[in-house]
């Protein structure tokens, strides 16, 4: 077999039915020239093709503050939807606010009795049993007497608690917002549950279901007959009190994905305690004409929070719960945005916040970007010196020790792994590959001389340099992590 002039440095039988290649100098010479021709969208697929894909994560319950397991959500949600932007889809990022339903009502309730208790003593009424019992709650109360004084105390029921829930509502979304913009999550659409109610939408919905003959009546309550599609029950759809159920008003926001906005696939992103609503979820959106199969879900474990090894449950310079808020209070956003996507998402994660604050090697986010930092150094040194790669005619045959091998082509699987990290929705696999290439670097830099080497060879291995820091970059950039140049 001629190689003169391929790509390839050897081939040869391996046993019976395989022959063995071995790519050659040429090859990772186009590598290396890839990279640079392609900069920050190196890595680029066209798996997507243009198709419009709808990611939903986080949507937390309005009635209080975000959690640890949303921190987890959004960033893992935010971004798996940067690596299918990467492979040719075009994605849309969304927030659904539950801003209606049972727990506003309970939300309502709570900051009532607070208010009141505000104006009138503890003992004035009883707070709900089942109400929210958050300082939070407190809070807000008292933020709403700053503002409104004692206007509804004496007002009915109805009209102050109606007061009190738009009132915190629109404090916890901002709150909310200003939170993920913090985490640097952005979103497209922040989607309110009340639309879906004022516009007629649910009810049109579950006509839709009845229209389809699914819908049957027992106890007084509109039941949808899910077990026709493979579910185990069959699922309440109006309650016999009249009200739609959580399941179909998200029924409802679902067609209006699909239906209303033309969405090709929708991801929702949630906690893996909700795995056995993904049958049931499927089994309903058969009944109002939506393929099931357009609908995945990318389910992940939960976090727990720990400090050398040990729980933690306060914050200890606030003294309250660790919600994202406070979490980001104490460490770097970068380093939440690492670490909460370091595992897969099957794997239950401890986030060490000792781990996260640490300017030491075994903090993953910081070995990652002391390789940045390092090469950044150390192309300027050599510019000093006058080594420049630009308008060279680089001789990639160079290299070919094990180390500068081995680095080239980890950085030459990057496609292959934004690939692979969207198919199996395993966007952990971009910090594991950005560990390994910073590895193989510090490997590289360790064993091989530059300024000290022959200036063809030295050349070589400054445009390895200068490519891999690319690399970091871009992937980093995938992951809303900085790169820094100095450190």
């Amino acid at each position: 077999m001629p190689l003169e002039g391929t790509s390839f440095k050897s081939v040869s039988v391996a046993g019976a039915g395989f022959i063995n290649v071995t790519f050659g100098e040429k090859w990772y010479g186009s590598v290396l020239e890839t990279i640079a021709e392609m900069g920050a969208n190196y890595g680029a697929i066209d798996l997507g093709k243009g198709e419009k894909v709808m990611i939903e994560f986080v949507s937390a319950n309005p009635t209080g503050p975000m959690h640890l397991g949303n921190a987890r959500g959004g960033v893992l949600g935010d971004t798996l939807a940067s690596l299918m932007e990467r492979a040719g889809y075009k994605v849309w990022r969304e927030f659904y606010v539950n801003n209606a339903g049972n727990q506003v009502a309970k939300f309502g309730e709570s900051l009532d009795a607070r208010y009141i208790q505000h104006y009138k003593g503890e003992d004035a009424v009883v707070f709900p049993e089942d109400g929210y019992q958050g300082a939070y709650i407190t809070d807000l109360a008292v933020e709403f007497a700053e503002v409104y004084g004692d206007k509804y105390v004496e007002a009915s029921v109805e009209e102050r608690r109606a007061a009190l829930t738009a009132f915190g509502l629109e404090k916890n979304i901002a709150s909310m917002k200003r939170d993920m913009a913090r985490y640097q999550v952005n979103y497209d659409c922040w989607f309110l549950e009340s639309d879906l109610h004022d516009t007629g939408f649910v009810a049109d919905t579950v006509a839709l279901m009845e229209k389809g003959g699914f819908i049957y009546e027992k106890d007084g309550a509109k039941w949808l007959r899910t077990s026709d599609f493979g579910s185990e029950k069959d699922e309440v759809i109006v309650k016999s009190n009249g009200f739609y159920t959580y399941y179909a008003v998200d029924l409802a926001y679902h067609r209006n994905k699909f239906e209303t906005r033309g969405f090709d696939t929708c991801i929702d992103v949630w906690g893996a305690d909700h795995h056995g609503h993904v049958r049931r979820f499927k089994a309903g959106l058969e009944s109002i004409n939506v393929k099931a199969d357009r609908l995945k879900f990318m389910l992940y474990q939960l976090v727990e929070l720990k400090e050398n090894g040990e729980p933690v449950r306060m914050s200890k310079r606030t003294g309250k719960m660790i919600t994202l808020s406070t979490l980001l209070d104490e460490i770097p956003v970068d380093a939440a945005r690492f670490i909460f996507n370091s595992k897969n998402i099957d794997t239950h994660l401890d986030f060490d916040l000792a781990l996260a604050v640490k300017q030491e090697s075994d903090n993953p986010v910081y070995y990652v970007q002391y390789a940045h930092a390092r090469i950044c150094s150390l192309l300027k040194r050599l510019r000093s010196e006058g080594f420049e790669t630009e308008g060279e005619k680089i001789d990639y045959a160079l290299l070919t020790a094990s180390e500068e091998v081995a680095l080239m082509k980890k950085l030459a699987s990057l496609p292959e792994e934004i690939r692979i990290a969207v198919r199996d929705f395993e966007p952990a696999r971009m910090t594991k590959y950005l560990i390994e290439v910073a590895s193989l670097f510090h490997t590289f830099y360790n064993a091989q001389r530059i300024r000290e080497a022959e200036r063809p060879v030295a050349l070589a291995r400054m445009k390895l340099c200068e490519e891999t820091r690319s690399v970091i970059s871009n992937v980093l950039g995938l992951l809303k992590v900085s790169a820094p140049e100095r450190m």
